[in-house]
């Protein structure tokens, strides 16, 4: 269970983090209230937080397992997100970036 609590808080967190660091270019709202849109770091780091939390008891204590699946989680979720808010391609280049992280996720979760 805390594997899929920690997956799911890193998830939100992952669009979440998209949203405030990429609404920039998609809202005028966003651009002209770089404070206020500063401030979502507060909760967005309080799931960040808790998805951590969630992955190291699912990992016995290990942290580098935690850390390389909130990075390969981060980069699907952008790669998902910029394609379907600002059209950007699925290069050759991204797609087999997509496959490494793919796999980083799965060793990390297969190999015992």
């Amino acid at each position: 269970m805390n594997f899929v609590i920690g997956f799911l808080y890193g998830i939100v967190a992952s669009v979440l983090t998209f949203i405030q660091l990429q609404g920039q270019f998609k809202w005028e709202w966003f651009r002209n209230n770089p404070m206020i849109v500063a401030c979502m770091g507060i909760p967005i780091s309080i799931l960040y937080l808790a998805s951590v939390k969630h992955l190291v008891e699912y990992f016995e204590g290990q942290l580098w397992p935690s850390r390389l699946m909130g990075f390969a989680t981060g980069a699907i979720i952008f790669t998902i997100m910029s394609y379907t808010w600002f059209k950007e391609p699925l290069t050759l280049k991204t797609l087999i970036c997509l496959g490494l992280a793919l796999c980083i996720m799965m060793i990390q979760l297969f190999w015992k």
